[in-house]
């Protein structure tokens, strides 16, 4: 008998194929499409204390076997998020990760402790690419004594499973990695997009409003791979691996490097079924290699 479940900071997912941030909202929809109680989990796009506004426009771009994007973390806020998301995903069969942003750390504590008395949360995953407004704009993500003060901040306040996403546009992956362990982190999830940059050579000006963006696509799934391995070298604590993930064979590669489970973000934008496929095929994948468990797939 093939088993699909995996545990990622004490919750059991039925199976390893969760959302990324930011590319499923909260997952409403996409249920016109299908069921999304069938993936192991889903994972919401960020959601700050206060609505932010996000970037002027254009604020995407397609690139060569990927996206541009500088959104801007635009979203409407705790109080309507919880009004208007959380009864939906209240109903689903599946577990649910939010997402949690801020531009200080008080911010960030001040959307922990806001969620700490909403039902229904599974777990969170702390977005510490947001820029440290304190710190002139710097990403949380790229600084040690940051990633350490930020984790440590937002581990002492929840009452879930904390999930740190990494951000990829680091010196030393494993340092930062390694600091949102002994932070807290209750599991890590990686990579975010890589910083990019498209220009419009007839304008002569760059495509996004903010001049550069977060690449993401199968472009960047290779340094996405690449990461993962070196990270589950200096960590104990399951990894949740994404970044260019479009097929199953994408998915088992992050499996095979030493990913727990996995995160599909573009592709939803190009499919909105393909995760359903993904699982679909890491099952085909396990039959036709005598696989019972997940974890039997690791290189």
């Amino acid at each position: 008998m093939i088993d699909l479940s995996v545990n990622i900071a004490g919750l059991k997912l039925k199976n390893p194929v969760m959302t990324a941030s930011g590319t499923f909202a909260s997952g409403k929809e996409y249920n016109q499409f299908f069921d999304v109680s069938a993936l192991g989990a889903i994972v919401t796009k960020g959601v700050s204390y206060e609505p932010w506004q996000g970037n002027k426009t254009p604020r995407i771009a397609e690139t060569h076997g990927g996206m541009l994007n500088s959104i801007g973390l635009e979203n409407k806020g705790f109080y309507k998020f919880a009004e208007e998301d959380v009864p939906f995903l209240k109903d689903l069969n599946t577990h649910t990760i939010v997402n949690l942003c801020g531009k200080t750390i008080e911010e960030y504590v001040k959307i922990a402790k806001a969620f700490n008395e909403v039902d229904g949360i599974d777990a969170y995953e702390l977005n510490i690419s947001c820029p440290n407004i304190k710190e002139g704009g710097m990403a949380f993500g790229t600084d040690p004594k940051a990633v350490d003060a930020v984790v440590r901040a937002v581990k002492k306040e929840l009452k879930a499973p904390l999930i740190v996403k990494l951000s990829p546009n680091v010196t030393d992956i494993t340092l930062i990695a390694k600091t949102a362990q002994e932070a807290g982190a209750d599991a890590i999830s990686m990579i975010n997009t890589l910083g990019g940059m498209q220009i419009d050579i007839k304008r002569k000006k760059p495509i996004l409003s903010t001049t550069y963006g977060g690449l993401s696509g199968p472009a960047i799934k290779p340094v996405a791979v690449a990461m993962v391995h070196k990270v589950a070298q200096v960590v104990d604590i399951p990894i949740i691996g994404m970044g260019g993930i479009s097929t199953a064979e994408d998915a088992i590669e992050f499996l095979m490097a030493g990913a727990t489970a996995i995160a599909v973000g573009t592709a939803n934008f190009a499919n909105p079924t393909i995760t359903l496929d993904i699982i679909a095929g890491i099952e085909n994948y396990m039959r036709e290699n005598n696989l019972n468990t997940i974890s039997q797939i690791k290189m």
